[in-house]
């Protein structure tokens, strides 16, 4: 949406959440989204909303298919250990990118801490006791969120639809069934509303309202 000699012109565009110009690595379709969009300056009057013609339907029903390593050490939580085999395909991304977002909570070489805490917690520890990194618990896990959501693009070889790794983590993950159980004991604890509700997205959880 712009302004310009005081109307206002807006651009609708039925594409997924985040990402405004439609297709990733798409400069051709991501071209003919923003001249759409600069056209409508030629409008004489105003307001003026128009509907970009294409839909991109989200794909987020449908999981990401990544191959997660198997299991290293027995002796380890199962959602520990598989964060730990994600590592190498972390720091690959990382590598590439130059940089990570996770470090809300906890450094990205301290992960553990708050992949363990998030373990108590769904083990029934008291949220307090539960030794969460800064004790947010909800930057621990967003962390998490962040950390497989950039060791999952360097798992396969294309760029995945703008929910779909949202429903690989939460859906077919053992970190993913730890957060469920988290956020139902925290739920079942009544701790204030938006430390359960906010742990995860809302179309992932399990719990009702």
């Amino acid at each position: 949406m712009v302004r310009g000699g005081g109307i206002t012109y807006a651009l609708h565009v039925e594409f997924p959440l985040g990402r405004p110009l439609g297709k990733p690595n798409d400069p051709v379709f991501q071209t003919q989204v923003l001249m759409a969009a600069f056209s409508l300056l030629d409008e004489p009057s105003g307001p003026v909303l128009v509907d970009y013609p294409e839909v991109i339907e989200d794909e987020s029903a449908e999981a990401l298919t990544c191959t997660v390593s198997p299991r290293f050490n027995p002796d380890l939580h199962p959602a520990a250990d598989e964060a730990k085999g994600l590592l190498h395909a972390y720091t690959r991304t990382v590598e590439r990118l130059g940089t990570t977002s996770v470090g809300r909570a906890v450094a990205p070489e301290h992960l553990d801490q708050v992949i363990e805490a998030m373990i108590r917690i769904a083990q029934g520890t008291p949220m307090g006791d539960a030794g969460i990194p800064g004790g947010d618990v909800l930057a621990a896990a967003m962390d998490i969120r962040t950390y497989y959501e950039e060791a999952a693009q360097s798992l396969v070889d294309h760029v995945p639809g703008a929910r779909q790794v949202d429903t690989w983590l939460y859906q077919e993950t053992e970190v993913g069934k730890v957060l469920h159980a988290a956020q139902k004991a925290l739920h079942d604890a009544e701790v204030p509303r938006p430390q359960w509700f906010f742990l995860m997205p809302l179309n992932q959880s399990h719990i009702e309202g």
